[in-house]
């Protein structure tokens, strides 16, 4: 059977543009950044991401481009006879159900809080009161097993129609709109009164407060976002190098798809910050930004319901093209691996992934005195992906496409230079080989630590 392809070079960017973009580039980037410096974290923050973030991404789709295969059978069609490169495969499809088993409740929670801004349920609403219902969200399993029935049938509807009809045509629709609702979320907070001082407090190089938290936290700190911001070493990736033609070099479009992710995460600091210091209250992290304090915002904004709805419509959107992207890498995998068609695979695992999600959406409620090692079900779920699989499956990437024992540097350079546009340098096989691997481990043993 021959492989599917993406219909444009747009779709490709998108669609990977998608992936990367996720909550975390709303509730946890503008964070940090406010956190450890301002502008001084996130100049910090884009060195990473050119220094890491780029090669790794370009590792990934070389190897889903060369091979035209899902994530064990791309390491199958590539490695040396005999070896077992291919067995980080099925880490990586592990790090895939992991992260759809709390990523469809959590964007259920967006879709949630788009319907309460829309129905005006938190007009009138004093700020105890809207932390209530935040928690009344949590502990009802009704709402949160509802909410994420809708995503995972929402994803397996769009999956189901094919790669261009369905997930290539429905992504470019809610990235075209995430981005245009995000410039005018951004537009408006900064006309906010005294929007000033959060643009200020966000963006100015703030060099007192990165000796405060450390210049070393500063810069760890910065890495790991630069780092996870984009998904990498679960073939999340990879997947869309599999469905991409050769008519541009993996560099070129590894930028461009890094510089909409950070489009994206510095914008949302642009909504949240004015519109915070606005009425006079602290960014926080975690879900009670999302949740609680940007809600007690739109209340006391004139037109607020109307601003929270486009919020959550945004976040939704955000949260939703990576279930999409991870849902379509899972397809995949059982499509290549069994050999079954695109109907089956999408029901077989809509079933599975409506069972694996029930344990995060009863986490807060029925199963809230369930802990492993010290977290709940959605924290444990996360740590692993986050902490563990994501720079575990980078390091193997890494390691097969530069080392004589893997797919080697001269292959992985050919396939990442072909086409037209920025290509990779050469000079860079020491950096890959001897630098880059450290880094991925001091965000690995930091992440163990945490």
């Amino acid at each position: 059977m021959e492989r599917e392809k993406l219909g444009s070079r747009l779709g490709f960017i998108l669609l990977s543009a998608g992936c990367a973009i996720g909550i975390g580039n709303v509730w946890r980037f503008p964070y940090v950044a406010g956190m450890y410096g301002g502008g001084i974290f996130v100049l910090f923050y884009l060195f990473f991401l050119i220094v890491m973030g780029v090669p790794v991404m370009t590792m990934e789709f070389a190897v889903g481009r060369a091979s035209r295969k899902s994530i064990v059978r791309s390491f199958q069609e590539l490695e040396k006879p005999g070896h077992k490169w291919h067995l980080n495969g099925y880490l990586g499809m592990t790090g895939n159900y992991l992260l759809m088993m709390f990523y469809t409740t959590v964007t259920g929670w967006m879709l949630y809080y788009f319907y309460q801004m829309l129905t005006g349920k938190f007009h009138g609403k004093d700020a105890g009161q809207v932390e209530q219902m935040f928690q009344d969200m949590l502990s009802s399993p009704r709402i949160l097993a509802s909410a994420m029935i809708i995503i995972v049938a929402a994803g397996i509807f769009i999956c189901s129609r094919g790669l261009q009809k369905g997930v290539e045509k429905i992504t470019k629709v809610m990235m075209s709109m995430l981005l245009a609702i995000i410039i005018l979320l951004a537009v408006h907070s900064c006309t906010l009164e005294n929007s000033l001082e959060g643009l200020k407090f966000y963006l100015l190089p703030d060099l007192q407060r990165m000796r405060e938290v450390g210049v070393w936290e500063t810069i760890t700190a910065a890495m790991n976002q630069a780092f996870f911001t984009l998904s990498l070493g679960i073939a999340a990736m990879e997947i869309f190098g599999s469905y991409m033609g050769r008519e541009h070099t993996l560099a070129g479009e590894s930028v461009r798809i890094c510089a909409l992710d950070t489009f994206v995460a510095i914008m949302s600091g642009l909504i949240i910050f004015p519109a915070c210091f606005s009425f006079g209250l602290e960014p926080d992290a975690g879900p009670s930004l999302i949740f609680v304090t940007l809600p007690k915002v739109f209340v006391n904004m004139a037109g607020g319901r109307v601003w929270g709805a486009l919020f959550f419509l945004f976040m939704s959107f955000a949260s939703f093209t990576t279930v999409i992207a991870v849902f379509e890498n899972i397809i995949s995998f059982a499509v290549d691996m069994f050999g079954v068609s695109r109907r089956k695979a999408v029901i077989f695992n809509a079933v599975i992934l409506l069972i694996a999600s029930l344990p995060c959406v009863l986490g807060n409620n029925l199963w809230s005195g369930v802990r492993i090692l010290g977290r709940d079900v959605l924290d444990f779920e996360d740590f692993l992906v986050s902490n563990l699989l994501l720079p575990i499956g980078s390091l193997v990437y890494l390691l097969f496409c530069v080392t004589k024992w893997g797919w080697g540097f001269d292959k992985y350079l050919a396939e990442a230079n072909a086409g037209r546009g920025v290509k990779m340098p050469r000079a860079l096989k020491p950096y890959f080989q001897f630098i880059l691997p450290v880094l991925i481990l001091v965000i690995l043993i930091q992440g163990l630590m945490r």
